[in-house]
């Protein structure tokens, strides 16, 4: 019997592991990286480190990647799957889990958010000076001009950061405007030095330093903090004046991201471990999950690092996804996060696709070669009769003897959009028509094609294909336009931008708020043409991207301006200066459309609303949140005591009475009720508001319940004085399910504004959705 147990007992470790731990192993010996989460405060004293602690308890030297210990405390490192299972049994070990790869959410716009230079924002916060923007992305090209110091003071005196030197890049790179750089590249190495699909960083076409070989880290870097560039365009296109949201707030470039092979969990905490350490004020990270899956907050190293470093009073923003129009798309769910979406602005690249019928297809393009000059070419659609890789037009789908001196429809999907072009410029045709399908509606979005092309809606990609099929010989041209500004309706909620409800906490509504994100011109490297493609032999100052990595910087560049006008402020009063003040309205003043649909938009897609720094700098009402408000909602959401110390770093008690998720003091309320519930049923809302405007003022609630839907407040009036410069009110939501009519994304919508009757209406919105009972 005693020898049946005994051979028994290893079984069952190995059962209380796999049914205890959160991540799942296999019992063999595949070395992967990991992030092991520490409780600091249990280091022996016999330890001079935490590192010597670390190599003696936990890992060999030679396998430890990074030590954190700012805004996380542990370290990351490369074990066999079984090592890591038996560190989460440690008693110091708080959390084990699996370094992951993240993606990339790949002029104007300023004057557009209400940004003016004789008054307002710009003016009262010096345009940001003095404030330092730490931007975690691709790294940065820091000879252009977005990144000059001229007129610049000199370096704020709390700043303890470095300007790290390596490949095609020196000290004096850094100047009195691009203060500090860093790149982070182990996690990428260990993750490539193990095999899988993870290649190593090519340094034929990559710099081992924070130059930027990408681009993308030189444009959100430019967009959140540029200095005035004159004669600014890309090949021609947005002409004018380039500037970012806080042209002299100070840059900070965290190279986090690597060419072609994406961004590693371990390298982005060491970041924002650096960051905090360094001294920034804002945070901009337009990065994200790359497999549609949010994981829970205390296995999510963004989310961690992003409160490691809100706790300390940094700002974060973060880009809401570009996996749009999906319902519950959007990424970057925890509540300290500001998550942001992406939206038009009044300019835009018209191009039409003109047939041989007089019919005109509008769309959009950003060709700069030579145009068609109005000739008609045969039309041809390979997916007619090639297949699903011909209809995309996918590497070595096409048969010249088909597309040679044609013009080309492609779909949209799989690959990118001007890569097709290429293709279809080596078989030989002369332009592409690039026709979204269904799924990506009526989004367009502008390229710099490799040869004239134009981008066309799901509505007149279908019709182009129609009158090929009708039509015995289907002829077009193609019209490039060139830059038009004044585009009515703008804003409008971008196709692709990522939308609610919030997959983890349906009670947080996400995103918060959306920013300009489509067509918008930034500085670029010179290490790829504007397409990015190995074949795009170009040069280009600045150049034109979309998505919501464009929306991103845009609000880190706005929490620059309002920290430097009010620098007493926290992370979660600029946000809810930016929410409360946000505009639902377009350019028509009127309620703004969903690009994909072309129906009227709601908080799912846009949050709170459009950013409207024009009356963000003086929102008179603030919702702040503190860390203790974080921590009550994390034990809210389930979390034991343990799980909210992976997250806080500091040990947790959780409230005798469990708090309710829905009662953290958010600029919105999401109401949720359950589907098998009859008659009516309340829900009531508590929340906090402090007067960051005159003392002596009296605010009165003026409600827009949702649609079969009875919303109360009490008190209806609030008064502030001197001595008063908080209060709270009750929000309680009634429901009744035979009479709640639901929309097509099983909600409906409605607002709270606490107005003064002069200038200020402070406006949250409401949301009230049925779910199924877990």
């Amino acid at each position: 019997m005693a020898t049946l147990l005994s051979s028994f007992l290893p079984l069952l470790f190995l059962l209380f592991i796999f049914f205890n731990f959160p991540c799942s192993f296999s019992a063999d010996q595949t070395v992967k990286t990991f992030i092991i989460r520490v409780d600091s405060q249990s280091k022996p004293s016999v330890f001079p480190t935490h590192y010597h602690w670390y190599t003696s308890e936990f890992a060999e030297p030679t396998g430890i990647l990074h030590i954190y210990d700012t805004v996380f405390h542990g370290f990351s490192a490369s074990l066999t799957e079984i090592h890591a299972a038996s560190l989460s049994n440690h008693p110091s070990v708080l959390a084990v889990f699996e370094d992951r790869r993240r993606e990339l959410h790949t002029t104007r716009s300023p004057q557009f958010l209400g940004l003016r230079n004789q008054h307002g924002l710009w003016s009262d916060s010096d345009y940001g000076s003095d404030v330092i923007i730490g931007v975690f992305d691709t790294g940065v090209w820091p000879e252009r001009r977005s990144f000059s110091d001229t007129n610049l003071g000199p370096v704020p005196a709390r700043w303890k950061g470095v300007c790290q030197t390596g490949a095609k890049f020196v000290a004096k790179n850094c100047n009195r405007k691009l203060i500090g750089a860093r790149f982070f590249s182990k996690g990428h190495e260990a993750a490539a030095g193990l095999g899988g699909p993870i290649a190593g960083i090519n340094e034929t076409i990559e710099f081992m330093s924070p130059r930027d070989a990408d681009g993308h880290g030189t444009h959100t870097a430019s967009t959140a903090a540029g200095r005035h560039s004159y004669r600014a365009s890309m090949e021609g296109y947005a002409a004018g004046i380039a500037k970012g949201v806080a042209p002299k707030a100070r840059l900070a470039v965290y190279k986090v991201c690597w060419k072609d092979s994406g961004c590693f969990d371990s390298d982005i905490l060491a970041a924002f471990d650096a960051a905090v350490n360094d001294g920034v004020d804002v945070i901009s990270i337009s990065i994200g999950g790359g497999d549609g899956i949010s994981s829970p907050y205390y296995l999510d190293p963004i989310a961690i690092g992003a409160y490691g470093a809100v706790s300390r009073g940094v700002f974060v923003s973060s880009s809401a996804g570009n996996d749009g129009p999906n319902l519950m798309s959007v990424t970057n769910l925890a509540p300290w996060l500001v998550t942001v979406g992406a939206g038009t602005i009044d300019r835009n690249f018209p191009a039409d696709v003109i047939l041989s019928d007089g019919r005109r297809l509008n769309g959009v393009s950003l060709y700069s070669g030579e145009q068609l000059k109005g000739k008609m070419y045969s039309l041809v659609y390979p997916g007619k009769s090639g297949g699903l890789s011909a209809s995309l037009c996918m590497e070595n789908s096409l048969d010249p003897n088909v597309v040679k001196g044609k013009i080309v429809i492609c779909d949209r999907g799989s690959s990118p959009r001007v890569a097709k072009g290429l293709v279809v410029k080596k078989a030989g045709g002369v332009g592409m028509i690039l026709a979204n399908g269904a799924s990506n509606g009526e989004g367009l979005v502008g390229d710099a094609h490799l040869l004239p092309a134009c981008a066309l809606g799901s509505d007149e990609g279908d019709a182009i294909k129609s009158y090929i099929s009708s039509s015995a010989n289907p002829t077009a041209t193609i019209d490039v336009k060139g830059t038009v500004i004044g585009i009515k309706p703008a804003p409008v909620v971008a196709s692709f931008s990522g939308r609610g409800p919030n997959g983890l906490n349906p009670e947080i509504l996400k995103p918060d708020l959306i920013a300009p994100g489509v067509n918008i011109l930034a500085a670029w490297t010179d290490a790829v043409g504007p397409t990015g493609l190995d074949s795009d032999q170009r040069k280009t100052e600045f150049n034109i991207l979309s998505g919501t990595s464009m929306a991103c910087p845009h609000v880190s560049g706005a929490a620059a301006l309002l920290k430097s006008a009010h620098p007493d402020w926290s992370p979660a009063a600029i946000r809810s200066a930016m929410m409360t003040t946000a505009s639902i309205t377009d350019n028509k003043n009127q309620p703004m459309i969903d690009e994909a649909t072309g129906k009227q938009s709601t908080p799912y897609d846009f949050g709170a609303g459009h950013l409207n720094l024009d009356r963000a700098m003086d929102p008179g009402l603030i919702y702040d949140i503190t860390n203790n408000d974080y921590e009550n909602f994390l034990c809210a959401i389930g979390y034991s005591p343990k799980l909210v110390q992976v997250v806080t770093r500091s040990p947790a008690v959780c409230p005798t009475k469990k708090p309710l998720p829905e009662n953290l003091n958010y600029p919105s309320i999401a109401a949720l009720f359950s589907t098998t519930s009859r008659g009516p049923t309340s829900k009531t809302f508590i929340r906090t508001v402090t007067n960051a405007g005159q003392a002596n003022a009296v605010y009165v609630a003026k409600i827009e319940a949702p649609k079969g839907v009875t919303v109360t407040v009490k008190p209806v009036k609030l008064v502030f004085t001197p001595a008063v410069k908080k209060r709270s009110f009750s929000v309680t939501i009634t429901a009744d399910s035979k009479h709640l009519v639901l929309d097509d994304a099983g909600a409906v919508f409605g607002s709270l504004s606490w107005t003064d009757g002069t200038k200020h209406v402070v406006r949250s919105p409401i949301v009230v959705t049925q779910l199924d009972p877990l």
